[in-house]
């Protein structure tokens, strides 16, 4: 006797050589013998053979129409048998079936299955919503593989064109713009962003790496919706002329100094602060969309303002203008360049004048301001301004080390990077030159008094603290934290420091400027004025999401200044270049900030100089592969010095002002960081 059974899904016959209770032991044709449960065995027969039967079973599986055999099925559950009857208009034969149950199980759109050998017609509405399907999925199959020869042949489906950044970076794996991308990228071995960029779905790695930043961070766009800007407010005028000192690519000017000499010999340096907190209010449409924001985007050749153009135009301390700001006095004794009092005042500034690094930096050294060399504008007023910053550098350093840190290092080199019709220029600047020096020490200087007003009203900022930390290791302790109560930076060497100098380009130092004008306007009753409260969970909500924002941002920025450093590299065919060890296996190149790690390397003394071989370099990955070729001269006292500063920068987040102010001046750019003139630190 044979059998046809089903097992795991499928058909199969085969010779019985014994029957025990409720199961057979079946010869397959195959030779291989199967145990068969009595309960799935749907057919008993004793010719043909079990090899034949399935021959004639798919034979008549395949002559049988689906369609007819749909139609003649009806719409009540039916057994195989009972339809093969009516089918072939006589009790089915083994062959015929068999065939019949075969076809009826490869149709699931056709008939629905009910139990053993039993099934039922699937309704009209449901086998045609069935077949479109099967249709529609058909057609796109052809749709798919059309999409992926064009993408093998260099062509971008113009279906994919407005699908790019969406593939690439955020993709729906279901979607059939995916599938194809996927397939194709299989076949031709590489990445998706290889391939767009090869077949044109993605111009350059520069809108590469930009697409990638802007889909995950601005997914609506860089624009803005239009708005109205706040009227200016009646404001006493200061009786001074102020300048600012900016790169000549800042447009947010938010920072401005003056001098006057009082009667007793003394003199009074004022430093004024653009006001947009006088005009923006917590909650308002324009602060709506600078808590969205969180900073300013800065990056070679480009940035992504925090707030509106107009807006920035209304409130920039820009030249000729009288414009809203916060200003901190200090009145100076001159004899030794201590203060003796403070003050901050809410007024308009007449901005005399509009100073910039590339025009500047020849003339003002330390040379020229020693001797009193050279003729520039406010050549008294920085002449005097420099000698009190360097007092107050001084005193900065003895209240770290008071901390138990090293003095700074002031020998770092900074690079500010200038792009124009992508051409990259990398200009090398050494940290701590006077015009740098003067804003970073003064905007240091009123970042720690008006946290210190703060603290003394009693009202919450958004503080920047250092040193004292949690956590194991000297670098987790100095990590740089934001908390919303005064505490030491003991990198910068101040007892507290609240981010405030920058209000057009930071939505901390708008905060913060909300909170200090609740301090000078309402004093004893400002804990009670000011927006945001002790303890406030609005305030703690910022600190989070400004955060995230700004390690986002930075972690952007140092991403495009790698990627204009391999350009850097390109255009200027380098292939052979110096470079300094950082620490074993990782260098920097001395004319560009680039940092390359070199696994196998032998072990070099910090601050070595050596010459690297470059073999390659990749602008999609942002990688470099390179050789060193030779030891070019051992460490020196300064170079050892730079590296470990640089190394400290990278792996302790340190702000010292090799760090948190100092990259201050890095200007604002269009053109990329270059001097924020938020100080030295940052």
């Amino acid at each position: 006797m044979n059998l046809f059974f089903e097992e795991s899904g499928d058909f199969k016959a085969g010779h019985v050589l014994s029957h025990t209770g409720e199961s057979y032991q079946v010869e397959l044709p195959s030779g291989k013998r199967s145990k068969v449960r009595a309960k799935d065995v749907l057919l008993q027969f004793e010719s043909p053979t079990a090899a034949e039967l399935l021959t004639e079973a798919q034979l008549a599986a395949d002559q049988l129409e689906l369609d007819f055999l749909w139609e003649v099925a009806g719409q009540d559950e039916f057994g195989f048998a009972d339809l093969g009857a009516e089918y072939f208009g006589h009790a089915p034969r083994p062959g015929e079936a068999a065939g019949l149950l075969m076809k009826l199980h490869a149709a699931p759109i056709y008939f629905y299955k009910k139990g053993k050998g039993r099934y039922k017609a699937a309704p009209q509405a449901s086998l045609q919503a069935a077949q479109a399907g099967i249709e529609k999925k058909r057609l796109q199959g052809l749709l798919q593989a059309e999409y992926v020869e064009q993408l093998k042949a260099g062509r971008l489906p113009d279906a994919l064109q407005p699908l790019v950044r969406q593939l690439l970076f955020k993709p729906d794996k279901n979607s059939l713009e995916y599938k194809a991308l996927d397939a194709a990228c299989a076949d031709l071995h590489t990445s998706a962003a290889r391939l767009m960029l090869a077949c044109g779905g993605v111009k350059s790695a520069k809108e590469l790496h930009m697409g990638k930043f802007l889909l995950e961070n601005f997914p609506k766009g860089t624009g803005f919706a239009p708005l109205e800007v706040p009227p200016m407010p009646q404001l006493p005028v200061a009786e001074v002329q102020a300048f600012s000192i900016d790169d000549v690519t800042t447009t947010e000017i938010d920072d401005a100094f003056s001098l006057q000499t009082l009667a007793d010999g003394r003199v009074r340096i004022g430093i004024h602060i653009a006001a947009p907190g006088l005009g923006i209010r917590p909650e308002d449409a324009i602060d709506a969309i600078a808590r969205q924001r969180m900073s300013t985007v800065y990056m070679p050749g480009d940035k992504i303002t925090m707030l509106p153009d107009e807006l920035v135009q209304a409130f920039t301390l820009g030249a000729g203008q009288t414009r809203p700001a916060l200003s901190l006095y200090a009145t100076v004794d001159t004899a030794n360049w201590s203060v003796v009092a403070t003050e901050t005042r809410v007024e308009a500034v007449p901005m005399a004048s509009n100073l910039r690094h590339n025009e500047l930096d020849a003339l003002v050294t330390e040379a020229t301001l020693a001797s009193g060399a050279g003729d520039y504008p406010h050549k008294a007023e920085l002449a005097l301004l420099w000698q009190w910053a360097q007092v107050l550098e001084q005193g900065r350093m003895a209240k770290r080390e008071s901390f138990g840190l090293k003095p700074e290092q002031t020998n770092r080199v900074d690079f500010n990077f200038y792009v124009e019709d992508d051409v990259v220029s990398v200009v090398r600047r050494k940290r701590g030159a006077p015009l740098d020096k003067i804003v970073a020490e003064l905007m240091i200087f009123a970042n720690s008094s008006w946290g210190k007003l703060m603290h003394e009203h009693v009202v919450p900022g958004i503080y920047r603290a250092q040193g004292g930390g949690s956590g194991n290791g000297w670098a987790a302790k100095m990590q740089v934290r934001m908390v919303t109560h005064a505490a030491p930076h003991q990198g910068l060497g101040v007892d507290q420091y609240a981010w405030s100098t920058s209000p057009l380009r930071r939505y901390t130092d708008l905060v913060n400027q909300w909170q200090i004008l609740a301090c000078v306007q309402h004093g004893v009753t400002a804990p009670m004025a000011a927006p945001f409260k002790q303890r406030d969970a609005n305030l703690f909500a910022i600190v989070s999401a400004f955060d995230a924002a700004y390690a986002a941002y930075g972690e952007f920025q140092s991403n495009m200044e790698r990627y204009w450093c391999l350009r850097w590299l390109a255009q200027e065919n380098a292939r052979q270049v110096e470079a300094v060890v950082l620490k074993d296996e990782i260098f920097r190149l001395v004319e560009i900030p680039l940092v390359i790690r070199l696994s196998g390397t032998p072990p070099l003394a910090r601050g070595a100089q050596v010459r690297l071989d470059l073999i390659g370099w990749d602008e999609v990955d942002l990688s470099v592969e390179a050789r060193l070729l030779e030891v070019l001269a051992a460490p020196s006292a300064d170079t050892v010095a730079q590296a470990q500063d640089e190394l400290s920068d990278t792996e302790a987040e340190t702000d010292v002002a090799s760090g948190e102010e100092a990259a201050a001046v890095k200007a604002e750019p269009e053109a990329g960081p270059a001097p924020d003139q938020d100080a030295l630190a940052e």
